[in-house]
């Protein structure tokens, strides 16, 4: 998993399949959150995940429109696909990517 820090959100999006994580550090559901993101990148070395405190990067939630957290916003081959807010099991990770 990568943290966001100086990267270009749009770069690391270009290629494949990339989970992005809005997150904020005091926001409980996003700490129950991170370890199945940590669990799933585990599971699926294909497939990308970055991490993006909306704390530390307010322009770039901004820029996608981030209104709550966590939000997961799915891209492919850098495509915003589609975006889901609040907790997910993996199960329901891996239903929504449509790994199934």
């Amino acid at each position: 998993m990568i943290t966001l820090k100086s990267e270009i959100l749009e770069e690391l999006t270009r290629e494949g399949t990339v989970i992005v994580d809005f997150f904020a550090t005091w926001c409980g559901p996003c700490k129950m959150l991170s370890p199945v993101l940590e669990s799933f990148a585990e599971n699926n070395k294909t497939i990308q995940v970055i991490k993006v405190d909306v704390d530390t990067h307010k322009e770039v939630a901004m820029n996608y429109s981030v209104m709550s957290v966590p939000t997961l916003i799915l891209f492919k081959d850098g495509k915003l696909v589609k975006r889901q807010s609040g907790y997910m099991t993996e199960e329901s990770l891996v239903k929504w990517i449509d790994l199934k």
